[in-house]
């Protein structure tokens, strides 16, 4: 079997070998750029890994997981526009680097291209992976629209929000799951516990990326710390900061969400420093160690021999403490 460190390298090797041969190159050369950025890669790697719980030939689907890859970067180079975002990864975004046109256009053929690249799979299972694709496609758009509507809401309640990263994030790692186990001819009872432990595993994932946008380190995380809070974003702990607050810490949050005209690194200090005094770092964790203690539960259920779960487990272990 293979390592995730392995995958890893055969995923990279890849993706930097793609061939854009078609005209003009402006439109590709945004799209081998945010490819070539790297970043963790976990959608491949995850979908390989699901495969190799069943077969040991996992780079035989390289060209589907890596067109997981293609289709997760041209939702960020979108939401980097949305956001108005200037970096990713450490650099430049596209519409920074180019300009919002460039954005759009080039970040459309990526979806294109990530279509073309899934079809390259077993034409057997052709169906079924590009059904499960769509729908994953279509649930994250939806995520995407309940992000933005929550910007222009004050009530956003915790079930909601779950929910919407569970759209915008969570499924697409389930997909990943599913489809390397769907290539891999997996029963279909594991295919739908992969599914599931994908998606528990991915709400956990993009909890600990929240709380990594207060608490982590900038050299290390690859984006400016406190993005979330100088937009208001609606996430798990602004929603429970509100909900578990004081009047004066309500008073003090409320004050700092309403204001147009701030020093950024003085609100992100003010924010993060009364979301100590609220316990909210703590309850992040808490919620972050929840999920991730039920994903492992879910594949604990899966029938497949414990020894071919290690690199799957050792894999997430090491995703759960990662400091980016």
């Amino acid at each position: 079997m293979y390592t995730s460190h392995q995958i890893l390298e055969q995923v990279n090797n890849y993706i930097d070998h793609l061939a854009y041969d078609r005209k003009p190159a402006s439109l590709y050369a945004p799209i081998r750029y945010v490819l070539s950025l790297g970043g963790k890669r976990i959608r491949p790697v995850l979908m390989l890994l699901a495969y190799n719980l069943y077969k040991d030939d996992p780079l035989s689907i390289l060209p589907s997981a890596c067109a997981l890859e293609t289709y997760h970067n041209y939702t960020l180079l979108h939401d980097d526009l949305m956001d108005n975002a200037d970096l990713r990864r450490g650099h430049e975004t596209v519409h920074k680097r180019w300009d919002a046109n460039t954005a759009i256009l080039s970040g459309d053929s990526m979806l294109v291209l990530a279509y073309e690249r899934m079809a390259q799979c077993d034409p057997e299972k052709l169906k079924p992976v590009l059904d499960l694709f769509t729908e994953t496609a279509l649930e994250i758009g939806e995520g995407q629209q309940y992000d933005m509507d929550f910007e222009r809401r004050q009530d956003v309640t915790e079930e909601e929000y779950i929910e919407m990263i569970r759209l915008k994030t969570s499924v697409l790692l389930a997909c990943a799951m599913k489809m390397g186990a769907i290539l891999a001819d997996a029963p279909a009872a594991d295919t739908e516990r992969l599914y599931d432990y994908g998606e528990t595993f991915g709400l956990a994932f993009q909890l600990q990326d929240d709380y990594l946008d207060v608490y982590g380190d900038t050299k290390v995380f690859g984006k400016a710390i406190g993005g979330d809070i100088l937009c208001n974003k609606k996430t798990y702990m602004l929603i429970n900061a509100f909900n578990l607050a004081s009047p004066a810490q309500r008073e003090q949050l409320q004050h700092w969400v309403s204001r147009r005209d701030y020093d950024p690194q003085e609100k992100i200090a003010a924010v993060t420093a009364l979301y100590n005094e609220i316990g909210i770092d703590r309850l992040a964790q808490d919620k972050i160690r929840y999920y991730f203690e039920e994903s492992k539960k879910i594949l604990a259920s899966v029938k497949v021999p414990e020894e071919r779960k290690a690199q799957l487990i050792a894999y997430t272990d090491e995703m759960m403490q990662r400091e980016s």
